[in-house]
């Protein structure tokens, strides 16, 4: 069965254009595309999609604001922002609300399956230049943590990763450690942090400087 995916983009000609790419895969069907995100917790309940792609400039209530409307009930989904937008307070925001990857329309057309993909097996795909963005956030606000949530070194080193975007296997290739190491550590990682994906775990680690 084919993951299903959700557009939503005010733009009718990139909307369109998207929904084409994703149709052309054998992998995934795009299950629904929207101009406005309005409806979104309708959407998603009828449709049940595995991924979203969600712009932040619409009609009505903005992208990110859906993505912190949608984390409100549902964990799990994947939501990748798909936008113009690469300015410090649209991209952290979005972070914050819980988007799981971030990437530049300019770089949609060759990046979005592999995004896809990414977010699919717990990445957290960025465009370069948005990547190096949150990486210099975090080294300017170079703080120490008021909480530290007790994690070791190593698990430190894992979250760094994952504010980075790495996925799992990535993580493993680059520590010399096996894939169902890397899970042990994020699932204590979540447990102490007291979140529940990816997504969540770097919205903390950047609100909380734990990473530096």
């Amino acid at each position: 069965m084919k993951t299903r995916i959700v557009l939503y983009e005010d733009n009718i000609d990139f909307r369109e254009a998207i929904v084409q790419l994703i149709n052309t895969s054998e992998k995934y069907v795009c299950a629904g595309a929207f101009y406005k995100c309005n409806e979104v917790l309708q959407n998603i309940r009828s449709i049940k999609p595995q991924v979203i792609s969600m712009d932040i400039d619409m009609p009505g209530r903005n992208g990110i604001e859906a993505v912190s409307l949608i984390r409100s009930v549902d964990k799990d989904v994947k939501i990748i922002m798909l936008t113009v937008f690469d300015d410090n307070i649209n991209v952290l925001s979005a972070i914050c609300a819980g988007a799981s990857g971030y990437l530049l329309k300019k770089n949609s057309f060759e990046r979005l399956f592999n995004a896809i993909d990414e977010v699919l097996n717990e990445g957290a795909p960025m465009s370069g230049n948005i990547a190096r963005m949150v990486l210099e956030h975090v080294a300017a606000n170079n703080f120490v943590a008021t909480e530290t949530y007790k994690l070791s070194a190593r698990e430190k080193e894992i979250l760094l990763y994952l504010v980075k975007g790495y996925s799992y296997k990535m993580i493993a290739a680059s520590l010399n450690i096996s894939y169902e190491t890397v899970k042990t550590f994020i699932r204590r990682i979540y447990e102490k942090l007291q979140v529940h994906n990816q997504s969540e775990a770097v919205a903390k680690a950047l609100r909380n400087r734990i990473v530096k």
